[in-house]
C-alpha cells in the first residue's frame, strides 16, 4: 500500500541519524504468525536481495510507495529497522511453509498511543498474486493487530486506480471512508488515494470459523 506516513518511516530508517524509537521491529521479541500455507516473521537483513528484486518490479511499484533503492539500502532499511524497540512499528516478512525464502512484506504503524489505531501496508511478489497468500498473511496479520496488539482501528490506503489493492482490502473487511485527494506522489504525479478501515468490533462479527489459526511462536 501507499502510506506517505508508512514511507517516510522507511526513509527514517534508512537515514544514518536516525532517532531512537523512530521506527522499531524488536526482532527477538516479534511473534511467528503460522497460517495453514504461510509463516510471518521478523525481517531478516538476508531477505534483502530476493525482496528487493521482487518489489521493485514495476507491477508491484505502479500504485505503492517505493520500496528501498537497492540491496544495500533493503539491508540498512532491515538492520536498523531490527535494532529499534520504541514498539511504533512493525514489519514481517511473508514466507511459505516449508521454504524459509521471503516474497513479501506487512508494515504495521501505531498511529494513536497504545496501538490504540494503527495503519497497515503490504506488498507482495507479483508471481504470487491471487494465490490466496495474500488473503491468508492478511487475516493472521488482522488476528494479531486486533487480538495481540490491541488495536481498535486499522486503516489503510490505496490510489484510486490501484482496484486490485481496493478489492484486495475490501476482502479483508475494509470500508472505504473517503477519497483524499492528490493525497499520494506517485512518478511526479499526485493521486487521489482511497481511505480504508476496519474496526475491530466489526472485525470480531465478521470473523469465520474458517479463519486460519493465529499461532505464535
Amino acid at each position: 500500500m501507499n502510506s506517505p506516513t508508512l514511507q517516510r518511516n522507511v526513509e527514517a530508517v534508512l537515514q544514518p541519524g536516525s532517532r531512537p524509537g523512530t521506527v522499531v521491529t524488536a526482532v527477538d521479541s516479534l511473534p511467528v504468525l503460522e497460517g495453514r500455507n504461510v509463516m510471518l516473521r521478523a525481517l531478516r537483513p538476508s531477505d534483502a536481495a530476493v525482496l528487493h528484486g521482487l518489489l521493485t518490479a514495476p507491477e508491484v511499484v505502479r500504485f505503492v510507495s517505493a520500496p528501498p533503492s537497492s540491496v544495500e539500502a533493503f539491508e540498512r532499511f532491515i538492520v536498523k529497522a531490527n535494532r529499534q524497540h520504541s514498539g511504533k512499528y512493525i514489519c514481517y516478512a511473508v514466507t511459505l511453509k516449508g521454504s524459509d525464502t521471503a516474497i513479501g512484506m506487512f508494515q504495521i504503524r501505531e498511529t494513536e498511543p497504545n496501538f490504540q489505531a494503527a495503519e497497515w501496508g503490504f506488498a507482495l511478489g507479483s508471481a504470487f498474486w491471487g494465490t490466496g497468500i495474500f488473503a491468508e498473511s492478511a487475516q493472521l496479520i488482522l488476528q494479531f493487530v486486533f487480538l495481540t496488539l490491541g488495536v481498535h482501528r486499522l486503516e489503510a490506503r490505496a490510489v484510486v486506480r490501484n482496484g486490485r489493492g481496493g478489492r484486495a482490502l475490501q476482502k479483508m473487511g475494509a470500508v472505504q471512508e473517503g477519497v483524499l485527494r492528490k493525497s499520494f506522489k506517485c512518478n511526479g504525479e499526485y493521486l487521489d488515494q482511497v481511505l480504508y478501515a476496519i474496526v475491530k468490533d466489526d472485525w470480531t462479527a465478521s470473523r469465520q470459523l474458517a479463519a486460519p489459526p493465529l499461532v505464535l511462536h
